[in-house]
């Protein structure tokens, strides 16, 4: 159903624009039943002022259709890094503008009425992921998506637009060819850390599907993840607007969920698949012991093998640095980026790259967890042809 001729033309321009002014957004009127993404109008004058009430004829921004939801969740967080950390530049480039802003992810689409698939021009600072770019002309049909890795996966519905973004900008394949000719165990200085992003879940989900971890030679993963009907695509799983995990679906089936925390005790499996015995704790648990055990396995690698110490920070780009005075952890000073760890080898850049993958994907647990373990299990075995490490009785899925 179009929303053409419906909304005053004031709120076409702020919403076209992906504008994150209350005036943008105070006066869409799709109806709340609606689930198909809906194509906008053209583009018009700017919108009313916001601090002014609603004029006559305008739904006040109270009424808005799925806004309070909308704004509470990360698309509409205007304060959050991944929106403003291009303000200095004044624009997005075009690789980056796809997913961090309103105009970039149209631009891509070809909802702007530009050539789809690709950013043609860097994109403006402000705004976030609003209304329009999820719903619009070009979303009402887009059912595929193609993964960094080059790999398809088609009749996806609505789920297509949320792997748009959630995939990564690279995958086994670009890792291969950054490290080709290069022997396992030799540094190249050359090589700066290869970052799989952030939030891959629809990569994660789809497992060697997507190819978006990297998958080891003479190994066979887990391709998409199967959880039973109806949960199989994002917005079964997720709120459509919030993006908030849905709790209380969960545990309709799984008994110990009772809260957000606790979905990290769910487990269906009697095997242990991180080795230390434990057949009770979640699956949540066990992937994050298994990170532990090779992020220790990392670090000692680059210590015993590279004599070079490293150490991660979560926050700090690009994650893996110099451990100067090899105590562990973050010195002041040394979470910066002329600090970043250039000691890479391909045994090791292989496991940092899984272990980022993973970590940047907070339910990886979730969206595959028999993947996730596959790639943590084989990184760890793998960097343990050089360093000592202990899996224990930990099976393989």
């Amino acid at each position: 159903m179009s929303i053409k001729g419906r909304i005053p033309k004031v709120l076409a321009a702020a919403l076209l624009t992906g504008g994150v002014s209350a005036a943008a957004l105070m006066m869409v009127t799709q109806p709340r039943a609606q689930t198909t993404p809906a194509a906008p109008p053209a583009p018009a004058a700017m919108a009313a002022p916001t601090d002014n009430p609603a004029p006559a004829g305008f739904m006040p921004m109270a009424d808005v259709p799925f806004f309070a939801e909308w704004a509470s969740s990360p698309h509409a967080n205007k304060k959050a890094e991944p929106f403003n950390h291009w303000n200095k530049e004044g624009n997005i480039p075009g690789v980056c503008a796809r997913c961090h802003s309103t105009p970039g992810l149209r631009d891509f689409l070809g909802a702007d009425g530009s050539a789809a698939g690709k950013v043609d021009h860097p994109a403006p600072v402000g705004t976030v992921i609003t209304c329009v770019a999820c719903h619009n002309d070009k979303t009402v049909n887009l059912t595929s998506v193609t993964f960094p890795s080059g790999k398809k996966a088609e009749n996806q519905g609505s789920a297509a637009i949320c792997m748009t973004c959630h995939q990564g900008v690279e995958s086994a394949v670009s890792v291969s060819a950054k490290l080709k000719g290069i022997a396992d165990d030799t540094v190249e200085p050359k090589l700066d850390f290869i970052n799989v992003h952030y939030a891959a879940a629809g990569a994660m989900l789809f497992g060697s599907q997507a190819n978006a971890g990297f998958e080891y030679p003479g190994k066979t993963y887990a391709g998409r993840f199967a959880h039973k009907e109806p949960y199989v695509t994002c917005t079964n799983c997720h709120d459509l607007h919030t993006v908030a995990v849905k709790v209380d679906d969960c545990a309709a089936c799984h008994k110990e969920v009772t809260d957000k925390a606790s979905l990290h005790s769910i487990r269906t499996s009697k095997v242990d698949r991180d080795g230390n015995g434990n057949i009770n704790e979640g699956v949540a648990q066990e992937v994050e012991h298994l990170r532990g055990k090779l992020l220790a396995a990392i670090v000692d690698y680059a210590k015993t093998v590279n004599g070079k110490p490293v150490f991660y920070d979560l926050e700090a780009y690009p994650y893996f640095f110099n451990d100067k005075n090899d105590n562990g952890k973050a010195d002041k000073g040394e979470a910066i980026f002329p600090n970043r760890y250039k000691a890479w080898t391909p045994r090791l850049m292989k496991a940092a790259y899984n272990y980022q993958f993973i970590t940047k994907d907070p339910g990886a647990f979730a969206h595959n967890g028999p993947y996730a373990i596959e790639l943590l299990q084989d990184s760890i075995s793998d960097l343990g042809a050089k360093v000592k490490v202990d899996l224990g009785k930990a099976v393989r899925p």
